[in-house]
């Protein structure tokens, strides 16, 4: 697994004492034996999430967990943001992004890894929508929410991707390289426009199918807020390829070929 890549998972985390270490813990021997560097990003927790992961890595003896809490929240994606810099800083070639609230599956991270590793994936992501995410727990509404909101962008971006917002995902390092993150949202549609910078850069995009889990995590996401995030950032992309109005997060300088 991995082809000899030097290999990040980036654990995001808020507010997530009471699941972390069942996250940690999910984490299979090959994937951990894979990686280079398990990197867990505390964004400022409320809760004592950062001395959670601290027990459960001197327990366990899990040298290769790093951790770190941020002294100020930089939201969904600004702690993104920061783990991405981290992994070109220190020469990773893939990273994959997990969730400390457990809503998704540590067991699926070797699929994640091999989409990128051997398919030359620039993105790779675990989509819940090709499932049974109502079967799951998904919320009605989240459901409904998702579907409409992928099929117009599916509709605009000429795509068609089963689903733009699921939080489990991988990324080569070089397809980050190639695109400017760090001007984008440091909220939750951060995930959409990351894809679509992606998009526009060509990149290699691969998915499948993990299992849904909605269970007792909170869920900091305001879906009306989120959803119209969303639609204001199809209506930027559109004035940006039409050349009505420049945006410097879809300035995509260094193009490649499919």
């Amino acid at each position: 697994m991995g082809n000899k890549k030097k290999i990040l998972i980036l654990i995001v985390a808020y507010n997530a004492e009471s699941h972390i270490k069942s996250v940690l813990g999910r984490i299979s021997k090959k994937t951990i034996d894979a990686s280079s560097e398990m990197l867990l990003v505390d964004d400022a927790s409320c809760d004592k999430t950062a001395y959670a992961a601290l027990e459960y890595k001197k327990r366990h003896n899990l040298k290769k967990l790093k951790i770190v809490r941020h002294a100020k929240n930089k939201g969904y994606g600004g702690n993104q943001k920061w783990g991405y810099n981290y992994a070109i800083q220190n020469n990773f070639d893939i990273v994959v992004m997990l969730h400390g609230d457990a809503q998704y599956p540590p067991e699926y991270v070797p699929s994640l890894i091999e989409l990128i590793s051997i398919e030359n994936a620039g993105f790779a992501f675990g989509s819940r929508m090709n499932g049974h995410p109502l079967q799951g727990g998904m919320p009605i509404y989240k459901y409904l929410g998702n579907k409409f909101l992928t099929s117009l962008e599916n509709f605009i971006l000429k795509t068609n991707l089963s689903e733009f917002h699921s939080g489990f995902r991988a990324y080569s390092v070089e397809a980050l390289k190639k695109i400017p993150f760090n001007e984008n949202s440091d909220d939750f549609h951060f995930d959409s426009e990351i894809i679509i910078q992606l998009i526009m850069s060509n990149q290699k995009i691969k998915e499948f199918t993990i299992p849904t889990h909605y269970g007792s995590e909170r869920c900091y996401v305001n879906p009306i807020l989120y959803g119209l995030n969303i639609l204001k950032v199809l209506w930027q992309y559109i004035l940006n390829k039409y050349n009505i109005k420049k945006y410097a997060k879809f300035d995509i300088k260094n193009e490649i070929s499919i």
